[in-house]
């Protein structure tokens, strides 16, 4: 028994449970703080950042990391969230597109980032980035930050892409964020290129189809050259939408254009706002004939060719959302964690209290000025005064399997929990919400668990052995603790290993219920049988066994009739 506890004691310790005393017998267990988030099982929205605290924090995940099959059912065409970490590593996440990268093109980490973990840094000429942003961009090739750099590359794989050649498309959207260092005249930002014989033509008649997106008066315009067709393809339009809104350097702004195939609408969108927008149809306006795209050969997209800045998550999408869209940093709904079933050690334990600790950050996502605004509340109740939060819940069990009988309790950290809380394992769980205007984020650094463990009772002081003919009489007296419901007898062959198996009772240890003395036959004559006695509490699934009382031991003989 004193091997088992032993061990439980190791447990403990890996685990990050606490030995500091809150009250008689009270203990604490961690997560997170020094003993990390290891013991997390299931995470939704939710991201582990260092540098925020000494310790890894818990906080919320901007932007969508959404699943394949998720990419698939909101008709995503292209995904790009540069949240990877280095340049080359670049992905698509529909995979519909090839990412080509050259070098001096950077990655910014998330504290640069509008959403997600990363952001890509395009440099067009030597533009100064701020001593904020030392160390922080990952650059591919010759690893030059400030020199000129190559645009980056997104090519078709394959027919599925909506962009492949012959496509004939109906709605789509396209996505971005953007952080300009400059918005100097002519920086562009986005450009398509292709060619497709011209309608009953002969020869080399070609009909080149362009998409730019450049600045032009600190604004962004946006060039559809000979891109949408008429029904029979005999005729080709061109639209140009110029935003109306300035954009700032060195601040992040989302960039939204949208076409809608029944309407013939082109709308342009800056902030979740419309800018500008125009009609691809034979009136000019709704109610004409509509011109759709189809799509040509060689198109490739190209981002910043010619531009000094951020950008973070591309996207373009085979529909057209109506609606604003939504542009918050952390999605309104929050995330949500829940911890693996915690052992706190045998016996149905009183969980007494919850504390937490952490604060909230803003993650700017500016190049210069700085990135983060931390607020460190230490312990608290996670309720700010921009409505960002966190709501706590706990539920306890004897089974670490079933908990059906035990359902989520919301928990405010710091108050006492009700008394009918027990079990040997807990779980915790907590939502994070983000601010009402979705730019900040709780954190957490670590959660604490205040519990008294049910002590198992202590062993009987005394103990007697009084060998017989193959047997041995067994008296011990009572322990002394009040909730003893009974005792295990231990024997065996060595001291203090006590695996003996011959007894006609059974295998040791033999439970003696309540009783203070026990007969054990069976036994064999010259052999010296070592004892032990442990008193026990029950639990709902199992007795809560205490230390080995003394050792005791005596030899059974034939006696003299």
């Amino acid at each position: 028994m004193r091997k088992i506890t032993l061990a439980i004691a190791v447990c403990y310790l890996l685990f990050g449970i606490s030995g500091s005393l809150f009250g008689v017998g009270e203990k604490t267990f961690s997560i997170g703080g020094s003993a990390a988030w290891r013991l997390v099982e299931n995470r939704s929205g939710i991201i582990e950042m260092n540098a925020v605290r000494p310790h890894p924090v818990l906080g919320l995940a901007s932007g969508r990391n959404a699943s394949p099959q998720e990419l698939g059912a909101t008709a995503s065409d292209l995904v790009l969230s540069f949240d990877e970490g280095r340049p080359d590593l670049f992905a698509d996440r529909t995979g519909h597109y090839r990412v080509i990268g050259t070098a001096g093109l950077a990655a910014a980490d998330l504290r640069w980032a509008r959403a997600g973990n990363g952001a890509a840094f395009f440099s067009a000429a030597a533009a100064p980035i701020g001593a904020g942003a030392v160390g922080v961009l990952t650059s591919a090739g010759t690893g030059s930050v400030g020199g000129p750099s190559g645009p980056l590359v997104l090519a078709p794989r394959d027919g599925e892409a909506l962009f492949a050649q012959g496509r004939h498309i109906r709605d789509f959207s396209m996505e971005f964020w953007l952080y300009p260092l400059n918005m100097e005249n002519g920086e562009q930002i986005l450009s398509w290129i292709s060619y497709r014989p011209a309608t009953g033509a002969t020869g080399r008649d070609y009909i080149f189809q362009r998409i730019q997106c450049a600045a032009f008066k600190n604004r962004l315009q946006w060039n559809f050259q000979d891109f949408f067709s008429a029904p029979g393809g005999e005729k080709n339009m061109s639209l140009t939408l110029n935003g109306s809104s300035p954009v700032v350097p060195k601040t992040w702004s989302h960039h939204l254009i949208r076409f809608d195939s029944d309407t013939g609408l082109l709308e342009y969108l800056v902030n979740g706002k419309t800018e500008t927008i125009a009609y691809a149809s034979s009136s000019g306006r709704e109610g004409g004939e509509v011109y759709t795209p189809i799509i040509g050969e060689g198109g490739n997209f190209v981002l910043g060719s010619r531009f000094s800045g951020l950008m973070d998550e591309f996207k373009i999408q085979g529909r057209n959302e109506p609606g604003e869209p939504g542009i918050q940093k952390y999605a309104p709904k929050g995330g949500r964690m829940e911890t693996r079933p915690i052992d706190l050690g045998e016996g149905s334990n009183d969980v007494l209290k919850l504390e937490a600790f952490g604060g909230r950050i803003t993650l700017t996502g500016a190049l210069v000025g700085g990135a983060v605004r931390n607020e460190y509340a230490g312990q608290g109740d996670f309720r700010f005064s921009d409505n960002a939060a966190i709501q706590f819940f706990i539920r306890a069990a004897n089974n670490p399997y079933t908990w059906t009988d035990a359902d989520w309790r919301p928990v405010m950290p710091g108050t006492d929990l009700p008394n009918s809380l027990k079990g040997r394992y807990v779980q915790i769980a907590a939502d994070f919400y983000p601010s009402g205007d979705g730019e900040t984020s709780p954190y957490l650094e670590e959660v604490r668990i205040l519990y008294r463990p049910d002590e198992p009772p202590l062993p009987p002081a005394r103990i007697m052995a009084i060998a017989g003919d193959g047997a041995v009489e067994l008296s011990w007296g009572n322990s002394p603790s009040a909730d003893t419901a009974g005792y295990q007898v231990y024997y065996g062959l060595a001291r203090e290993e006590y695996l003996g198996d011959n007894a006609i009772l059974g295998v040791s240890p033999i439970d003696a219920g309540k009783r203070t003395s026990l007969r054990i036959d069976g036994l064999e004559n010259g052999t010296v049988y070592y004892f032990a006695i442990a008193a026990y509490t029950r639990s709902p699934t199992d007795l809560n066994v205490g230390e080995f009382s003394r050792e005791v031991s005596a030899r059974p003989l034939r006696m003299a009739e």
